[in-house]
């Protein structure tokens, strides 16, 4: 068959389609996030093991929390800054081999003071990933994408959550606790050595992107968004935005840490059930917070796709779900079977979960250049949020314990503060302005996200 002249020209002048990179960085950024949830939550899961060891009390694993909750926070702005600095490339690369070295070590702990000094290091390691996969997103991605890139994000973290809890409860069981950690510190190792060799912090040095998908992502903008500025940390601190969005970060980091850490617990200690199906039943739970995920991607570039009205729209969004997941928490009281708590605490974790993405899209909008230094410095602000829900949390259990009050009750008041500090970041939604820069004087209404 003959191909008419017309056809000819028409097929040459056909465009080239974009590669794919871009959901290459995506799949190298999420098992990012796998790994590092399931470094994070398997202490959790080990905790029993480890107080019958080491002779810890319920007061003792608060501590252990808090080691890594206060390097996680003191190290996020700076490892941030680091990579809006130096590129993520390096920078994800030498935290990986750090915490995974000490996600290892941790099995080496002989007593609290060792556990706590591990962990306060390899709280300082984990501390830079977020930050710096925010800043992969805004490089690999168009604004219109990237909520569902960050929601895919939080989904899979969720999911290494998941699946770290009975994962870990199954090698607890077969090689023992100390093993279970030396297991997943050599996993971050090999991470590490292939994201470096593989990942460009430029998608216009990476070989296997196209001009197509490099006009697709906007190359010029991100490499714009590459130059380094000073941060004008006056306006950062005087900025309402800061501390609303910081505030909000860590009302949903204490039910994401009362989950990931004590839940187990709650299930042995109250529900007596073994080992192996406390960590399905908490796997339960995070699944409910992975669905929540993928949902608020999809919600959060919807908004940026159908509406140019930011304000209400990201306030709606996020102050209505931290509402529901509020309510959800609250019906704890009510459940006296495990799995009917487990449900309360998925649906909990799926609605705050639906307003992550949003959370961090406005933090992107009115971060300008520096984006992965503010990311850092407001989820890190959500580390008040952990420091005192651990303190308060041994503490309380270990009292009422000493009261002798009914296992089925010890918990209940831990439930209901987190259900009211839930509630609080929802009215704090109200106030958050995403069309106000907090790193520039002028508003962000008319600008794109970087």
């Amino acid at each position: 068959m003959q191909h008419q002249p017309s056809d000819l020209l028409f097929a040459s002048a056909a465009p080239p389609r974009p590669t794919l990179v871009r959901y290459g960085v995506l799949a190298f950024v999420c098992s990012l996030a796998l790994l590092l949830y399931i470094d994070r939550v398997c202490i959790g899961q080990a905790a029993n093991a480890i107080s019958r060891d080491l002779q810890l009390t319920n007061t003792h694993l608060s501590w252990i929390n808090i080691a890594f909750t206060i390097s996680y926070c003191l190290f996020e702005v700076p490892t941030g800054h680091w990579g809006d600095r130096f590129g993520s490339r390096r920078v994800i690369a030498r935290i990986v081999v750090w915490w995974s070295i000490f996600t290892a070590l941790t099995g080496a702990a002989f007593g609290l003071w060792s556990l706590f000094v591990i962990r306060f290091i390899f709280g300082a390691g984990e501390a830079g990933a977020f930050p710096n996969a925010a800043r992969v997103v805004t490089r690999w991605f168009p604004a219109h994408e990237r909520g569902l890139a960050r929601g895919a994000i939080t989904t899979t973290s969720q999911l290494g959550a998941s699946i770290g809890m009975p994962l870990s409860a199954s090698l607890i069981v077969l090689v023992g606790w100390r093993w279970m950690f030396v297991i997943f510190g050599a996993l971050g190792i090999v991470w590490a050595a292939a994201f470096y060799l593989w990942y460009r912090d430029n998608p216009a040095d990476h070989s296997a992107a196209n001009q197509a998908e490099r006009d697709h992502i906007g190359v010029a903008t991100a490499a714009a968004a590459h130059e380094h500025l000073p941060i004008p940390w006056l306006r950062v601190v005087c900025s309402p935005n800061t501390w609303l969005l910081g505030t909000i970060m860590s009302v949903g980091a204490a039910l994401f840490y009362l989950l990931f850490s004590w839940y187990p617990k709650y299930l042995k200690d109250v529900h007596y059930i073994s080992e192996q199906n406390s960590g399905w039943l908490t796997g339960l739970v995070i699944a409910g917070g992975a669905l929540g995920c993928i949902a608020g991607g999809v919600v959060s570039d919807l908004i940026i796709r159908r509406t140019s009205e930011r304000r209400w729209t990201r306030r709606l969004v996020g102050g209505s779900m931290l509402c529901l997941s509020a309510l959800s928490v609250g019906c704890f009281r009510f459940c006296e079977h495990p799995l009917a708590t487990a449900l309360c605490c998925a649906a909990s974790l799926f609605f705050l979960q639906v307003s992550i993405p949003t959370w961090w899209t406005v933090v992107a909008e009115i971060s300008g250049p520096h984006g992965a230094a503010m990311f850092g410095l407001m989820n890190g602000l959500g580390g008040v949020g952990i420091l005192t829900m651990n303190l308060l949390v041994g503490r309380i259990v270990d009292a009422r314990i000493a009261a002798r009050i009914p296992p089925i009750e010890i918990w209940r008041p831990v439930f209901d503060g987190v259900a009211i500090a839930l509630a609080a970041g929802a009215v704090c939604w109200l106030f958050v302005d995403a069309t106000r820069s907090i790193v520039e004087p002028t508003p962000t209404k008319h600008q794109p996200e970087t």
